[in-house]
Parts: structure tokens; C-alpha cells; sequence
């Protein structure tokens, strides 16, 4: 059995806003046209939202010292992930045929062991958890399998902590990337995770209790499925029957995304089959 200490949400944001401003370099340019425009427009939205409800300064203090204490928490890669990205996704991936995208999240993180086209994810001795064999094909829109497409798989575990986010979890547990072999063929030996409810012990936890919302995800699966000439995929998988699976906190379901595993033919655990399918760049 595997027991960690719970993450506190200043640890997990801080660990989420490290991650993300390590891949996400500084310099970065954007256009004052689109800027102009995006910022007017959010702009524009918020002072509606005063209007409408009739902001009471009290209020606007209140709303202010969250903003605040949502920066020394750590937690806007968190905030942003959950309540907007699944927007920023729906826009990015509008005009996809292949497989559905879904939101990265916060817990991504680069450079996970390789383990060619079939491998078991690193696992601590007695990893809780049914054993859970996903396996499948890459093709294209066209329907050739394609070879040589890394297949990056990361997940909480049956916790529902992750890896480089929780104390006590060594640093690659349940995370690896994988090389589709010459038929477009992958399989990863993994655990099923678990349900998690987000931190709930800093700001993004206070403005749920405050709102009355759950703070609950729905069990799933991590992957990105890139290849040379076809356009990255990021996505998240999740189960049918799981809980939260019809009201996820992030809105980030879709019925294309839902697995139905089966029982492993072996007698171990269970096993799934799911094929993703890649647009040209």
C-alpha cells in the first residue's frame, strides 16, 4: 500500500507555476492589435459584470485581496486551467478531424523516461491500484498507421496525487513516453487512477466553498500524441460510470473521450483500446 502526505495547495501551486514558467519561456511577442482587442474586450466583460450586479465596494475589496492571495498561492496555473482553458481548447481544436482534444492542465511536465513502443509507467513497490493495460494504434485522417509517434502519458494515481506535485512521490511515478512501433502500435502497463478534488486550501479552494461548487475532476488519463507533419494533440481520457465524469469542474469531458475498459485478457486488472488519429500539420 502507498501512502503519501497530502499536497498543500501553496506546494501544488507553486510546484504548477515552476513547471509552467520553465517551459513557457519570457520574451514572447504578440501583436497590439490583439492585445488591444482581447484586452478591451475582457475588460469591457468585467466592468458589464460590476454593472449588472451592482458591485459593492466591500465586494471589490473582497475580489481584489482574492487576485492577490491567488498570486501568493501559486495558483494561477491551477485557476486558469480549471475554469478557462477548456474555452482555449474548445477555439484551438475547432477545425480537428482527427481525435478530440481536451485541456493540458497543470500537471505536465517534460522529459518523462522513454520506454519505446510497449512499457510499464514507473511505479513505487505495491502501487495501489487495478492494474490497467492501454494500449492502441496511431493513424492519420487518412487511415495509415504511423510509426515513430511519441506518445507522452502522464496520471495521478489512485490518490489522486501526481508526481512532482504531492510530497514523498518519487519524481517520474506514473508518467513516461512511448514510440508507436512500425505499425503505429503503443501499449502502456499502468494503473487506473483516481478521482481528485483540486487543492481546496487556498485561494481557488475559497472562492469554490464561497460559491458553493464542487472542487471534483474525474478519474482519466494524460497523453500528447505528436509526429512530424501532423498537428500535436494534447487530450485527457476518462471512464465510463466514473464519478464526476457528467459534472468535471474543469468542463473538460466529451463523450468521444470516455473508455469503457474491459477485464484484462491475462486475468490481471483490465485493459482498453483506444486509437488516436492525427490531422496534418
Amino acid at each position: 500500500m502507498t501512502e503519501v502526505a497530502s499536497p498543500t495547495a501553496a506546494d501544488s501551486g507553486a510546484s504548477a507555476t515552476k513547471t509552467f514558467q520553465e517551459r513557457v519561456k519570457s520574451g514572447a511577442t504578440a501583436d497590439a492589435a490583439r492585445v488591444n482587442a482581447i484586452a478591451s474586450d475582457a475588460l469591457a466583460a468585467l466592468r458589464e459584470v460590476v454593472r449588472k450586479h451592482e458591485l459593492t465596494y466591500d465586494e471589490y475589496n473582497v475580489f481584489k485581496a482574492w487576485l492577490i492571495q491567488v498570486g501568493a498561492d501559486g495558483e494561477w496555473p491551477l485557476f486558469l486551467d480549471v475554469f478557462i482553458e477548456h474555452e482555449v481548447e474548445q477555439v484551438a481544436n475547432a477545425n480537428r478531424r482527427g481525435t478530440a482534444g481536451s485541456i493540458e492542465g497543470p500537471y505536465y511536465v517534460e522529459g518523462a523516461p522513454e520506454f519505446g513502443s510497449e512499457g510499464t509507467l514507473p511505479m513505487r513497490d505495491g502501487e495501489a491500484g487495478r492494474p490497467l493495460r492501454f494500449f492502441g494504434q496511431v493513424r492519420s485522417v487518412t487511415g495509415e498507421p504511423l510509426p515513430g509517434v511519441e506518445v507522452d502519458f502522464w496520471q495521478a494515481d489512485d490518490s489522486g496525487l501526481y508526481s512532482q506535485f504531492a510530497p514523498g512521490i518519487p519524481e517520474w511515478n506514473l508518467r513516461g513516453r512511448f514510440t508507436t512501433d512500425p505499425e503505429g502500435n503503443y501499449t502502456i502497463h499502468t494503473i487506473h487512477p483516481a478521482p481528485y478534488q483540486i487543492p481546496t486550501d487556498g485561494a481557488t479552494g475559497a472562492l469554490i466553498t464561497a460559491a458553493g461548487w464542487h472542487a471534483w475532476r474525474p478519474a482519466h488519463l494524460h497523453i500528447k500524441v505528436s509526429a512530424p507533419g501532423h498537428q500535436l494533440i494534447t487530450t485527457q481520457l476518462y471512464f465510463t460510470g466514473g464519478e464526476h465524469v457528467e459534472d468535471d469542474i474543469a468542463s473538460a469531458v466529451k463523450d468521444a473521450l470516455i473508455l469503457a475498459p474491459k477485464p484484462a485478457e491475462d486475468g490481471s486488472g483490465e485493459q482498453v483500446r483506444y486509437d488516436f488519429v492525427l490531422d496534418p500539420a
